[in-house]
């Protein structure tokens, strides 16, 4: 990685609300628990904890004029995220995500009002277009306008862009941009929705991925949950085991696994060494009560992953 190399990431940013029972956790009542409020957002996560891996980070979102806007650019800011592009409104609010998780520290349901992800528009890109042309690394999240992923994946296909699907219902806006795409990291149901192939176990993976290959897509990660990673490229393949790994909050872990992803192309690091790096950095982030892992780095990655086998 040259030092003027820098990445741009391009996606949600809104204030994270997680509450977590301190027993088994019961539907339809009131749980005595834990509730931590952070800033969160998948694009602002994975801006966040690449920055924490020394990679210099440029971050594209929008958030209101208000008391979580301030807080969301504060904390990422000083996780070393270069946030001056930000866009800042007075006539929206900053987006916000609520999770119940289970007494294991697994997502049970979720609300997200992110209206104000709408602006992040062709407008806002095309004010941004010399930053993102230069950029080594593009990063996108589809908690952004479909309109906004098409433009920059007609736009800016010189750029290595690396795309996250977010959720099943959201990665239909991936459908029309695939080819531009370099990598991407789905887990099995938004695979499933961007390819129409039932993935009901590992063996099911390979034809999900060779579909989004055969799309343009040049390398794929699919998560199987605790099932393992199906790793493809055009030349190679690969499953490899999920660590065991204590549970506090899952939430952060696709955002973390992205983030290693970036790490490792800016550092030249490909294949099943990238895949190991990442899922090292996923296994760091679920062991936090916040959605970042303050002490995700590359050292404490480097040791995780030498955990995980084949």
């Amino acid at each position: 990685m040259k030092d003027s190399d820098y990445a741009v990431v391009i996606g949600g940013a809104n204030i994270d609300i997680h509450g977590i029972p301190a027993e088994t956790l019961k539907m339809g009542d009131s749980n005595p628990g834990v509730v931590n409020l952070s800033a969160g957002g998948v694009g602002r996560n994975i801006a966040e904890n690449t920055a924490r891996l020394g990679v210099d980070v440029k971050l594209l979102t929008a958030v209101g004029k208000d008391p979580h806007g301030n807080q969301i650019l504060t904390e990422t800011a000083s996780a070393g995220v270069d946030t001056g592009r930000v866009l800042r409104l007075t006539d929206q609010a900053t987006s916000t995500y609520l999770a119940i998780l289970d007494e294991s520290g697994d997502l049970n349901i979720a609300i997200s009002h992110m209206e104000i992800m709408d602006r992040v528009d062709i407008a806002y890109i095309k004010a941004n277009a010399s930053l993102i042309a230069d950029a080594a690394l593009l990063i996108v999240d589809t908690n952004i306008p479909i309109r906004s992923i098409e433009y920059l994946s007609a736009n800016f296909a010189d750029r290595p862009i690396f795309a996250d699907s977010v959720s099943a219902s959201k990665a239909l806006g991936l459908k029309t941009a695939l080819a531009a795409c370099h990598t991407i990291k789905p887990n099995k149901f938004e695979a499933e929705v961007l390819t129409g192939t039932k993935i009901s176990k590992p063996a099911d993976a390979p034809k999900a991925a060779a579909k989004l290959l055969a799309k343009g897509v040049q390398r794929v990660f699919l998560s199987l949950g605790k099932k393992g990673l199906y790793f493809c490229s055009r030349d190679a393949e690969e499953l490899i085991q999920i660590p065991e790994t204590k549970i506090i909050n899952a939430t952060g872990a696709g955002d973390a696994f992205m983030a290693g992803l970036a790490y490792c192309f800016l550092n030249r690091i490909s294949g099943g060494e990238a895949a190991r790096f990442a899922l090292g950095a996923s296994a760091i982030a679920i062991g936090h009560a916040n959605t970042i892992n303050p002490h995700i780095s590359v050292a404490n990655i480097n040791v995780m992953a030498r955990k995980i086998k084949c």
